[in-house]
């Protein structure tokens, strides 16, 4: 699946994110540098709104986005993105609204 189909889908899907208490989405990865391959995760970084970042709201979405797409996530809190990394995260990111 490329970039853009995946951007499509989730903007379909929007109302249905906000029900997990996501305020807001970012792609980052091999999928948004085009470098995807067959066995490919897509990285998702989110953002909860306050008191909705929930252990059952981060499963139920990582599982919702999983069966939406078709591929397996690696969903990221904000809060859990590594500083070293943060950077590099933030220099690719696409951002998803919500």
């Amino acid at each position: 699946m490329e970039l853009e189909q995946i951007l499509s889908i989730l903007h379909l899907h929007a109302q249905e994110l906000r029900k997990f208490g996501v305020r807001h989405i970012w792609l980052f990865g091999s999928y948004v540098r085009g470098e995807a391959g067959k066995d490919s995760d897509l990285d998702v970084l989110v953002e909860f709104e306050e008191g909705k970042k929930t252990f059952d709201n981060y499963m139920e979405l990582k599982f919702f986005l999983e069966e939406l797409l078709g591929v397996e996530v690696d969903l990221i809190t904000i809060e859990a993105l590594k500083p070293r990394v943060r950077k590099y995260v933030w220099s690719e990111a696409v951002s998803v609204e919500a």
